[in-house]
């Protein structure tokens, strides 16, 4: 996962910020470096399908990023990162492949899993996009660990930018390359590999915008319990910005103070202008930094990250996007 935006407010992030030193930096593929963050003590334990938030100290300012931990989850002395290149960010990705050098101090939060793997279904099939192998290769490591099947769909420009595809190889699962920039190279049809699963399979699926959307197709119908999936941004034109239209009020349940939110405003917004601080990152519903105990009120989900089931449970919701489904909400904070 990267969510390659500029964050307002970095104290804000509420982490318990953990330092780490950078012990090795490798060239994986072009493009792609991974990066091996260790710490003097033993580091939080991760699952399979968890980031976390690396604050970089660069010169304009320190930014904080989101990135996916691609390495063994048994590992507990260090953290690994897959970090590509993107030469239309805001400058978090340049400054990782152009100025951070093995021995620098950077900060991490303590890892959050909004991507979980099923670790007792029948099968798994992996979908991924570029830099979103990251996530899906500490998945594969988790199920060659236990012995379970899986396959992994490879989607890459070229075989020249296929980050950790040896490493991948190598473990006891099924490896498919589609290097769909290459002459004769058609992309992946994920509809018809969704159909081809039996109704157990598990399915996921980290990508650019235009293969989540064709997985969001493409698995319709399906048990929602079976379908997993984890975006960098949100897309272009999506409706966790779109006007709203009417305002509502929110309630603070611990301070006991109550604030408006007009249509054209988030809550996280709103409440960052009373000085309530609250963990926030991408603003785009896709982290999950800002997630927030809801104790009255329906809500109405905009994010990418929560499951059908959690927003039916109606007790938590990410305030960067998501609103109110009526007059008030009250809230944990």
């Amino acid at each position: 996962m990267m969510v390659s935006v500029a964050t307002p407010d970095v104290a804000a992030s509420g982490d318990q910020w953990i330092p780490v030193s950078v012990h090795a930096r490798i060239e994986e593929a072009q493009g792609v470096v991974s990066l091996d963050l260790r710490a003097v003590q033993a580091l939080p334990a991760f699952e399979a399908g968890a980031h976390i938030d690396l604050l970089l100290p660069t010169p304009q300012g320190p930014l904080m990023r989101q990135y996916s931990l691609c390495n063994d989850p048994r590992e507990t002395h260090r953290y690994v990162v897959g970090v590509g290149f993107d030469a239309n960010g805001r400058g978090g990705s340049r400054w990782i492949h152009e100025s951070l050098t093995v021995g620098q101090t950077l900060q991490v939060g303590r890892p959050r899993n909004h991507f979980p793997l099923a670790e007792t279904a029948p099968k798994n099939v992996l979908i991924a996009g570029g830099i979103g192998v990251t996530p899906l290769l500490a998945m594969a490591r988790r199920l060659s660990a236990i012995g379970a099947p899986w396959t992994l769909y490879y989607c890459v420009r070229t075989p020249e930018r296929a980050a950790f595809l040896d490493v991948l190889r190598a473990l006891p699962g099924r490896v498919i390359p589609v290097f769909d920039g290459e002459p004769g190279v058609t992309g992946l049809d994920i509809a018809a590999l969704a159909r081809a699963e039996a109704p157990d399979t598990h399915l996921y699926c980290c990508g650019p915008a235009p293969m989540m959307q064709a997985f969001g197709l493409a698995v319709r119908g399906r048990a929602p319990d079976t379908v997993h999936q984890e975006w960098f941004a949100a897309p272009a034109g999506d409706a966790a910005h779109a006007p709203s239209d009417g305002g509502f009020d929110v309630h603070l349940a611990r301070s006991g103070h109550t604030v408006r939110v007009p249509p054209d405003r988030s809550i996280l917004e709103v409440l960052s202008t009373q000085g309530i601080e609250v963990p926030f990152a991408c603003e785009q519903g896709v982290c999950g930094s800002c997630e927030t105990r809801v104790l009255a009120g329906r809500c109405q989900h905009r994010d990418l990250i929560l499951s059908e089931a959690e927003r039916d449970a109606n007790d938590r919701m990410l305030i960067c996007v998501s609103r109110c489904d009526g007059d008030s909400l009250t809230l944990d904070l």
